[in-house]
């Protein structure tokens, strides 16, 4: 069975979760509807941004827990390398309606409000 790793965020450079799947399409979906209860919905993260694809769903999964362990800008940057304006890949993939994109905030949230 085929797996897929793929890496939500709510906006450019906002909230990130990677998340591994069999069916890209179906969870997609239930991301972008509300429907997975938790994290995703909590925080509106919807927007497509990354996607691997593995032959074997115990690859996928062993890749999924290796990025979780990463730092956020090893993340950004594997994003950005292929998907440099964080277009939602949704639109392309499945043919959903795009998200809008929302201006990032001028700091991480997690950041200092310190000089």
């Amino acid at each position: 069975m085929s797996g897929h790793v793929y890496i939500l965020a709510s906006r450019r450079y906002g909230t990130l979760y990677t998340g591994v799947t069999s069916d890209l399409a179906q969870r997609t979906f239930q991301h972008r509807g509300g429907l997975v209860p938790g994290f995703t919905k909590k925080y509106g993260v919807k927007r497509l941004v990354y996607v691997e694809t593995f032959d074997d769903i115990r690859d996928a999964i062993i890749r999924e827990k290796r990025i979780k362990e990463w730092k956020r800008d090893w993340k950004i940057e594997l994003i950005e390398r292929d998907n440099p304006m964080w277009d939602d890949l949704a639109t392309t993939m499945f043919g959903l309606p795009p998200i809008p994109q929302r201006a990032p905030r001028p700091r991480h949230p997690g950041e200092s409000r310190d000089p």
